[in-house]
C-alpha cells in the first residue's frame, strides 16, 4: 500500500500570481482590474470590518474604479449555509469576480462560493470523496488578501466547510478552485493578537512539517516546505511577542504562503485529519487545536521519516552535530514542544475538549483522507495514543 502510494505520478501546480509587500495593499485594486474584473464580491467577517482591516482594501478598489458589494457574514469554521448566502450574493448582484480579506475561513468560503458559482449547484456536491463530483470549471477570477499568517489559503488549492448535517468538515479542491491572485501586505497584519498570531503561525508549521515527511512530498514541496519551518522558527516567537515587527510579521506572513504552497494538490497527514475531524464536532479554532496536536502527532511519526526529522531539527535552529539520525530527529520534536510552550498554546482540555470523546475522536481521524498521506501506518488505536498524549494520560515515548 505504500510503495503504491509513492509510487504514483506526481504533479506540481502554482495557478495563483503572489505579489506581496510591504504597503502592497495600495496596488490592489489595479491589480484586480487586470484580471478583467469590475464587480467583485468582496467576502470576509465582521472582525476584519471592525478591526478597520478592510479600509485599505476598499480605498485601493474605489481608488482603481472596482466595483464591489461587501459580504461579512463569514464565521469560524464555516458551514454550508454561510457558503450559499455568498453564492445568492454574488449572482443578485451579477458580480464577475471575488476577493476574499481575512484568514482561512473568508477565503475558503469566496473558493466555494466560486465553486457553487461556476458549477451552478451547491459546494457539496464537490466533496473530495468517493461518488462525489470533481471540480469541471475554473471559479471566477477571485483574489485573496490575507490578514493572518498561517492557513496559506491564499496559495491552496483547497477549501475546507463544514457540513453540520453530519458534524464534518469535507473537503473541495484542486488546480480549478485556487485564487488567480493574491496579494499579501504584512502590514496587515500588525494588529493581530498574540494568541491569533501564535495559533495561525504553528499552524503554517504544521502544514510545512506535515507536507514535507508526508507520502505525497516531492522536491518542489519539499523546498518551500523547509525554508517555510526555518522562517517559523526564527520568526514566529517575535511576531507573537512584538506585533509591531514588521520584519517578523513579513517573513511569517511568507512561511504562511510557503507553506501553503507544499500542500501541492495532495494531503497532509495524522494532525490535521484530527484537527479537521475535531473541527467539525466541536467549534474550536483551527490554529491552536493543531498548534497542540503538532508535538504529540510528531512523537508518533519521527520514526517513519527519521532523516526528514533530522533535517527539521536543523531548520529548527537545533545543533545537531555529532548527534546520529534518530538523536537529530527526537531532537525536531522536542523543538516543537518548546515553541508551543513558548507561545502559551492552551490545551485542549483548555479548549473545550473533553477527553472522554476520545474513542469517538480517533475513528473520525482514521476515516479522515488526509491519513493516507501520513508518514507512519497509524490505526484507530495510534489515534487514541495521540488524542491521549495530548491530554497527558500516557508516558512520552521520546
Amino acid at each position: 500500500m505504500r510503495f503504491e502510494r509513492m509510487n504514483r505520478l506526481k504533479g506540481f501546480e502554482m495557478p495563483t500570481a503572489v505579489k506581496h509587500g510591504i504597503g502592497a495593499v495600495q496596488y490592489l485594486g489595479e491589480e484586480v482590474k487586470n484580471l478583467g474584473v469590475d464587480k467583485l464580491l468582496v467576502v470576509t467577517d465582521k472582525g476584519v470590518c471592525a478591526a478597520g482591516l478592510i479600509d485599505p482594501v476598499v480605498d485601493s478598489l474605489n481608488k482603481a474604479g472596482v466595483s464591489f458589494v461587501l459580504y461579512d457574514g463569514v464565521v469560524a469554521n464555516p458551514p454550508l449555509e454561510v457558503v450559499a448566502a455568498g453564492t445568492k450574493i454574488y449572482l443578485g448582484n451579477n458580480c464577475n469576480g471575488l476577493l476574499a480579506v481575512g484568514g482561512g475561513s473568508s477565503m475558503d468560503t469566496a473558493k466555494a462560493i466560486g465553486v457553487e458559482v461556476a458549477h451552478g449547484e451547491p459546494v457539496l456536491e464537490y466533496e473530495c470523496a468517493d461518488g462525489k463530483k470533481p471540480l469541471s470549471k475554473r471559479i471566477p477570477p477571485l483574489t485573496t488578501v490575507p490578514t493572518t499568517a498561517g492557513t496559506g489559503s491564499e496559495v491552496t488549492q483547497w477549501a475546507v466547510i463544514t457540513d453540520p448535517a453530519r458534524q464534518f468538515k469535507f473537503n473541495t479542491g484542486g488546480p480549478l478552485i485556487a485564487a488567480h491572485l493574491t496579494v499579501i501586505d504584512p502590514e496587515l497584519h500588525v494588529s493581530m493578537p498574540p494568541l491569533i498570531t501564535a495559533g495561525t503561525g504553528m499552524d503554517a508549521l504544521c502544514h510545512a512539517i506535515e507536507c514535507y515527511t508526508c507520502h505525497y512530498a516531492q522536491p518542489i514541496t519539499d523546498s518551500v516546505a523547509l525554508l517555510a519551518i526555518e522562517y517559523c522558527a526564527k520568526y514566529l516567537r517575535r511576531a507573537f511577542a512584538n506585533g509591531q515587527d514588521i520584519e517578523a510579521r513579513y517573513a511569517m506572513s511568507q512561511a504562511a504562503m510557503l507553506a501553503g504552497l507544499s500542500y501541492g494538490s495532495e494531503s497532509a497527514g495524522a494532525a490535521h485529519a484530527m484537527s479537521q475531524t475535531l473541527g467539525g464536532i466541536i467549534p474550536i479554532a483551527h490554529g491552536p487545536c493543531v498548534a497542540t496536536m503538532l508535538g504529540p502527532v510528531m512523537e508518533f511519526n519521527w520514526m517513519g521519516e527519521p532523516e526528514k526529522f533530522a533535517r527539521i531539527a536543523q531548520a529548527m535552529g537545533v545543533n545537531t552535530f555529532g548527534m546520529s539520525v534518530d538523536e537529530a530527529a527526537k531532537e525536531a520534536v522536542l523543538a516543537v514542544y518548546e515553541l508551543v510552550d513558548d507561545l502559551c498554546i492552551p490545551s485542549l482540555a483548555d479548549q473545550g475538549v473533553p477527553e472522554d470523546m476520545i474513542p469517538r475522536l480517533a475513528k473520525e481521524a482514521f476515516n479522515d483522507p488526509q491519513t493516507v498521506g501520513n508518514p507512519r501506518d497509524i490505526d484507530v488505536k495510534g489515534y487514541e495514543w495521540i488524542y491521549k498524549r495530548c491530554f497527558d494520560l500516557v508516558e512520552p515515548s521520546l
